[in-house]
Parts: structure tokens; C-alpha cells; sequence
């Protein structure tokens, strides 16, 4: 028996625990929708394209790291990256450590 809490008080009946769930469910799975496309699925394609641009990593690219560091990649390995920041001064770093390729000095984008 599905009666609102306004008709149960009126007829006297008590609404069991089972009905208030049910009548709440709807409203509940909207906001996870909600909150999912909001927050999830945006994240879910920032982190997308992030390993592609870490996978796309050569020898030459103008980056700039999540600290502000600007380089150039002198080597990729693996997981690791060397960039030269100066004449004569290379830094190993994380290749997560990568935010975006940019312009070495200026930290302009490239688009």
C-alpha cells in the first residue's frame, strides 16, 4: 500500500519504512545522475586526455610540469622523463609530473 504520509495521517494508517524508501528512491538516483555527470565524467576525460598527452611525450617537446618547472625533454623513459631546464642542467622527473606541452620560458600553450 503506497499512501502519501498526508493521506496516512488523514485515514489513520501508519506508512511503513518500505513506502517512504520508495517514495524517495527517484529523487535519490537523480542526484547521483546528476553528480555524475557533473563531477565524474568530466574528471573521467581530464584523466583521458592527460595519458594521451603523456604517452604522446618525445625528445624536444617544450613542457611544463604541475610544480611550474619549464623544460625541454632531453629523454623519455618508461615512467621517467629528463628535462633540460638550462644550458648544461637536465632534472629526472615522474613523467606524471607532466602538466601540458607549452612553450619552454613563457608557459603559453600549445593549441
Amino acid at each position: 500500500m503506497h499512501l502519501s504520509p498526508i493521506i496516512a495521517q488523514a485515514t489513520g494508517q501508519q506508512m511503513s519504512p518500505m513506502d517512504g524508501l520508495l517514495q524517495t528512491a527517484p529523487m535519490i538516483l537523480f542526484f547521483i545522475a546528476i553528480f555524475y555527470f557533473i563531477v565524474i565524467r568530466p574528471q573521467q576525460k581530464e584523466q583521458q586526455e592527460h595519458d594521451k598527452l603523456l604517452a604522446a611525450l618525445q625528445k624536444g617537446d617544450k613542457v611544463v610540469t604541475k610544480s611550474g618547472l619549464h623544460g625541454e625533454i632531453h629523454e623519455v623513459r618508461d615512467d621517467v622523463v629528463v628535462l633540460k631546464i638550462a644550458e648544461k642542467t637536465r632534472v629526472t622527473m615522474a613523467k606524471s609530473a607532466i602538466m601540458n606541452k607549452g612553450t619552454a620560458g613563457t608557459g603559453e600553450n600549445k593549441s
